[in-house]
């Protein structure tokens, strides 16, 4: 069974409110219709009510068992509004301010998250990571001892004898673009509680990448991975951890023995931290394109889960995410 499988199932065991901004883009209308028909958690479209009945009827899907949620008429915007308002007054925001605000649907399905009327949100296909990712830090905010988001790819590849068998899980690729130390233990911790969620690896194992392993290159950048896993380890004591390390010292029995004899982790990683932006997006790129890895991205970080879309995403893609999302929001 693949991974995605596995997500699916963990999903219609524990079924989610998922709201969805974007409920009158064509492909979200027909993804919420799949997600009704595979069980995959109970989606809410934010928007007028007749564009997405029209919207649905030039899909030719059927959508009468879907709740949908107009932010402009809801009878409780003003609820929300004024929840809005004491969370943010002390940044400015007026009550006029937060009653046009949640009119706007991105911003009305945060609130239904934060105040638990939701339990995940989804968008991206119309929206930017930004246009999400804003008022999710403002009005969700993020974990206890968190003080980023960040994001994972789940990568599956053909390979089984990578990571855990063929399961491999890369941060971040897609948010921060030059972490700092204590970003980076971060985002390694959050990484980590994902491989554990999404993927069920039982034993998440770490490794801080670097060009450099256990001291084999002097540089403020090799010093800046050392640093990260001082604190990561202070972060999660119990958390298998090791860093700095070169790729092939993380993944590879022989060359993890040889270069970083000891470690708990070279070797038979399984999440695999990169040390900036560059390297995230360009890694997990080359290992799915050359690879041949299927890969599916996560937001993680924040106290309630909100996923992000690209905006070529196709209907699966809004399935999948919504599925994770789900997954998410039972932990």
């Amino acid at each position: 069974m693949s991974m995605l499988e596995k997500i699916k199932n963990k999903a219609r065991a524990n079924v989610k409110k998922i709201v969805l901004p974007e409920g009158d883009e064509p492909r979200t209308v027909k993804a919420a219709v799949q997600i009704v028909k595979e069980g995959l958690a109970t989606p809410i479209l934010l928007g007028a009510a007749d564009k997405i009945a029209a919207v649905a009827a030039e899909q030719g899907v059927d959508i009468s068992g879907i709740e949908t949620i107009d932010p402009a008429t809801s009878e409780k915007a003003g609820s929300y509004a004024q929840e809005l308002f004491e969370l943010r007054k002390a940044k400015g925001v007026t009550e006029a301010d937060a009653a046009k605000l949640v009119a706007d649907p991105m911003y009305y399905g945060i609130m239904m998250v934060k105040l638990g009327e939701a339990d995940g949100l989804v968008s991206g296909a119309v929206h930017t990571t930004g246009d999400m990712l804003r008022p999710a830090l403002q009005i969700i905010k993020a974990k206890p001892g968190m003080s980023i988001v960040s994001s994972s790819f789940l990568m599956e590849c053909p390979n089984k004898e990578l990571g855990e068998d063929g399961l491999l899980v890369y941060a971040d690729c897609v948010v921060n673009p030059c972490p700092n130390a204590q970003e980076l233990a971060q985002i390694a911790v959050s990484a980590a509680e994902t491989a554990r969620v999404l993927c069920g690896i039982e034993e998440p194992r770490v490794a801080l990448l670097s060009f450099s392993t256990k001291g084999s290159a002097k540089h403020d950048l090799v010093t800046k991975v050392q640093e990260a896993t001082k604190l990561a380890h202070e972060l999660a004591p119990d958390l298998l951890l090791d860093g700095e390390m070169q790729f092939d010292a993380a993944l590879v029995p022989s060359v993890g023995a040889s270069k970083a004899p000891g470690s708990p982790v070279a070797g038979r990683a399984n999440v695999l931290i990169f040390p900036d932006l560059q390297a995230g997006n360009i890694g997990y790129k080359i290992t799915q394109r050359i690879g041949n890895a299927d890969c599916f991205a996560v937001l993680q970080g924040l106290a309630k889960p909100c996923n992000d879309l690209s905006r070529g995403c196709s209907v699966e893609d809004i399935v999948n995410t919504v599925a994770m999302t789900a997954v998410q929001a039972t932990c």
